[in-house]
């Protein structure tokens, strides 16, 4: 009998202390916190300043930047807001008979008018190509040409004048210069004979290299001019010109400036209008989707493209103002010179619309363009 009680005894003792430990587990589980899945959130990359203009452009705007446009004899302030213009090229007559202070005074109301800030550009070459120094009130003589510095003074005296050419042009508001040129030939009988450098490719590509590193130091921007080479071909302003040279002949010569300044840094590659027929035998090199696959694939030039003027001769021949317009934004070119903005500005602004020019051709133009005059410190309009 005792050792009954006493087996009960023992087992009762063993329940309470499971009992007690159950409830010790309950009363633990209890005091532990639940866990809570906190969602994890993606950080979000910063929008860079351009992309963020770009969001906030209207379509008209966006088109209005492709157009480098010859300044107007009149209302040019109103032009500029109108078709919301990316550049303004001035010449001879915009400067003829003015001091300093006026053509500072234009360009501040062109750059007034423009709600992206404005490309204020110019042909200051030297030599036969003076828009600027030809009027003494800028300057006592006109700039020589590249040629003919190097001839009087050597590299010493090319650095001198395009440094000075540099900083005229940017005390009276102008930001891109349409230089330097970068053809080579050594024929006296070519129509860019007087305008080009040398006929020596290496000796250009140094010349190209030097100019690029000026203007950029000088905040100017910097327009390599005539890709892929005028040689010695016949005016384009006048009529047609047709190059036959090999691709091989390209390679070792036209191309070697271009290089040069790309790798130093240049802006901006102008686009002629010779027909190029190891290139592209059917249309002018400024209209050639070829030629500018070869300017982007083949020399990396990552830059604004813009055509030569499309009111040039060789081009009224072959296409129509809006036609030529068109087809210069479809091919490649970022930028188009142009005389005829009341018309070719509908055209374009037409063919983003229709759908035959892609949005997302004209965000890469635009953001090309932008972001150049980011870096010649073009602020954006409040």
């Amino acid at each position: 009998m005792k050792k009954t009680k006493s087996l009960a005894a023992v087992l009762l003792s063993l329940a309470l202390v499971f009992s007690l430990c159950a409830c010790t587990q309950q009363q633990t589980s209890r005091l532990e916190p639940t866990a809570i899945e906190i969602p994890t959130q993606k950080a979000t990359e910063p929008v860079d300043p351009v992309t963020s203009v770009i969001n906030s452009m209207t379509t008209e705007e966006k088109v209005g930047q492709l157009f480098f446009a010859r300044c107007p004899d009149a209302d040019a302030a109103g032009v500029v807001s109108r078709y919301h213009l990316g550049g303004l090229i001035l010449f001879g007559r915009d400067f003829e008979g003015k001091t300093a202070e006026e053509v500072k005074s234009d360009i501040s109301s062109y750059q007034s008018a423009a709600k992206h800030g404005l490309l204020i550009g110019v042909d200051e070459e030297g030599g036969t190509v003076v828009r600027v120094s030809d009027n003494p009130n800028l300057r006592s003589e006109a700039f020589p040409s590249p040629k003919n510095a190097f001839l009087n003074g050597g590299w010493e005296a090319v650095e001198q004048t395009e440094t000075e050419k540099a900083q005229l042009l940017t005390s009276l508001g102008i930001n891109a210069n349409m230089a330097p040129v970068c053809d080579v030939t050594s024929n006296e009988d070519s129509f860019i004979f007087d305008r080009s450098f040398s006929g020596d490719p290496n000796e250009v590509s140094e010349f190209v290299k030097k100019t690029v590193g000026i203007y950029g130091e000088n905040k100017l921007g910097s327009v390599m001019k005539h890709f892929p080479g005028y040689g010695d071909n016949t005016d384009t302003h006048e009529d047609m010109a047709y190059d036959s040279k090999p691709y091989s002949a390209f390679q070792q010569s036209d191309f070697l400036p271009f290089q040069a300044g790309i790798a130093a840094g240049a802006d901006a590659v102008m686009v002629a209008h010779n027909i190029v027929a190891c290139m592209d035998a059917e249309v002018p090199a400024s209209l050639s989707p070829k030629v500018h696959e070869i300017l982007r694939s083949d020399l990396n030039f990552s830059g604004v493209i813009l055509t030569d003027d499309l009111a040039m001769e060789a081009i009224q021949k072959y296409a129509g103002a809006d036609a030529a317009a068109v087809a210069a934004v479809k091919c490649g070119n970022d930028m188009l010179l142009c005389s005829d903005v009341e018309t070719q500005y509908p055209a374009v602004l037409a063919a983003v619309k229709n759908g035959g020019i892609t949005e997302e051709q004209l965000n890469a133009s635009v953001r090309r363009i932008l972001q150049w005059k980011s870096r010649l410190g073009l602020p954006e309009q409040e």
